[in-house]
């Protein structure tokens, strides 16, 4: 099913991927802290409430 040039592409195109994902997060790092400052306590917010619905979903079923 996978023959060796299917494996040896897939890995080459992994790691330019994963190069290229690095060489862009660290070119618009500094950008992002000026236009996208509070996205964390809203990331963290949202799980929360997320983390939440799930336990009262969960535990509606003992009550």
């Amino acid at each position: 099913m996978f023959t060796t040039g299917k494996i040896i592409f897939a890995g080459v195109f992994v790691l330019i991927f994963f190069i290229a994902m690095f060489w862009s997060y660290q070119k618009d790092k500094q950008i992002n802290k000026i236009h996208f400052n509070g996205a964390s306590k809203t990331l963290i917010y949202i799980i929360l409430v997320l983390g939440v619905l799930f336990l009262f979903v969960k535990l509606r079923h003992y009550l």
